[in-house]
């Protein structure tokens, strides 16, 4: 088999430390690939006004599968004041570089899982019957509708006339803020489309499937946001009648799920939501495993396109540590996630128990891990380092 080229985006952060400890791991475990990298985030909004260049894109409509770390993100006012004097003042506006990413290939579906450790000193316990300690094991799958909802950017401030016009068409919002000066107006749109949230349903559904999950969560709020949450609800129905029967399908709303993520969590397998929902879910879930130190993801387009990567962002206040502290678990899951696309399930599993048996023998532990702040000093108190986390995942694979 030829050398597989995989595109590296470091991004910003702690992502480009988190990224190399993961290709440290994947070399160690025996998977033959070339790595290119590509320039994406903070610095090229700020050198070139453009932090996802075009030379980036070409790269990974080339070679489809790319390994990404984390970007910064702030404000527009903040993003125009630290871009270079040569550039301000020429209309550039930032934006999400990943969701830039998200939005040119079409990455629509994305996956989370969040499953526990034993051993995690991290993971979620709660008082059971005769105040007995239980730890339930948790093995949940979020697939989050990627590209619509919330995150699709059709927003305004102050709207123009033909948008003004057309929200007053809407009897709710001329009889609550048809009054309101346009001025003081902000409008984001949730919009579902009928294929993306089929498309969406149709993977969590086959994926429960494929790995014997019994059941598939949606988790929106059709009882208030009736037309979107609605719509994804409806055709979950549709496709689970029609073509997964053996498959049990449950409905939840987003704020009642939060609540039970402490009561049940157990109880559930695959979850799917839109991009809003499925962004809390997400991190609600993973907040039960450990934190995104144990967070990992992947995101897909119907066209071959495929980008994996940490749930965790770039953290840059521990970026300039001296010896980097942060767990770079989430980001070697994240490059598992990767070799099980690509069918290197044997590599897949490999790794995978050495961070299982890593994480049991509990004697190499990051400062998280630990239920330390996030200080320089935590390495002189015991806790490993991020090079430390993964020589040990390392020593576990030889």
């Amino acid at each position: 088999m030829a050398k597989r080229t995989i595109v590296a985006l470091p991004g910003d952060g702690i992502g480009a430390i988190v990224l190399e400890q993961a290709v440290r791991v994947l070399t160690a475990a025996g998977f033959d690939a070339e790595y290119v990298y590509g320039d994406i985030g903070w610095e090229f909004w700020r050198k070139e006004g453009d932090p996802l260049p075009e030379r980036t894109l070409k790269l990974l409509e080339k070679h489809k599968t790319a390994l990404f770390g984390a970007i910064t993100s702030k404000p527009n006012e903040e993003a125009k004041a630290e871009l270079d004097p040569s550039l301000q003042g020429k209309g550039y506006v930032y934006s999400s570089p990943i969701v830039g990413l998200r939005q040119y290939f079409n990455l629509d579906i994305c996956v989370r899982p969040c499953k526990s450790y034993k051993g995690n000193p991290l993971n979620f316990i709660r008082r059971g019957r005769g105040n007995t300690i239980e730890e339930p094991q948790i093995d949940v799958v979020i697939f989050r509708q990627n590209t619509e909802c919330l995150y699709s950017g059709v927003e305004w401030t102050n709207p123009p006339e033909n948008v003004y016009q057309a929200l007053l068409s809407h009897p709710k919002f001329r009889e609550n803020f048809g009054k309101v000066p346009v001025s003081e107006l902000s409008v984001s749109t949730r919009i579902f489309t009928r294929k993306a949230t089929n498309r969406i349903l149709q993977a969590a559904f086959e994926y429960a499937k494929k790995y014997g999950y019994k059941t598939v969560t949606v988790c929106e709020k059709p009882n208030v946001v009736r037309e979107t949450s609605g719509l994804m609800w409806k055709l979950a129905k549709e496709i689970q009648k029609n073509s997964f029967p053996d498959i049990k399908l449950l409905n939840t709303n987003i704020d009642a799920q939060m609540m039970w993520l402490t009561k049940n969590p157990e109880d559930y397998g695959v979850l799917v939501a839109g991009n809003m929902f499925g962004d809390i879910a997400s991190d609600g879930f993973a907040g039960l495993i450990g934190g995104l130190g144990f967070a990992c993801s992947a995101q897909f387009s119907s066209d071959g396109i495929a980008v994996f990567e940490p749930t965790h962002g770039s953290a840059p206040k521990y970026a300039d540590f001296r010896v980097s502290i942060v767990n770079p678990i989430a980001m070697i899951e994240s490059a598992c996630m990767m070799l099980d696309y690509l069918g290197e399930k044997k590599i897949y599993n490999s790794i995978r128990k050495a961070v299982a048996d890593v994480i049991l023998e509990g004697r190499v532990r990051t400062y998280d891990m630990m239920k330390m702040s996030g200080k320089p000093e935590v390495i002189d108190n015991g806790a490993a380092s991020t090079v430390q986390m993964t020589d040990a995942i390392i020593a576990k694979l030889r």
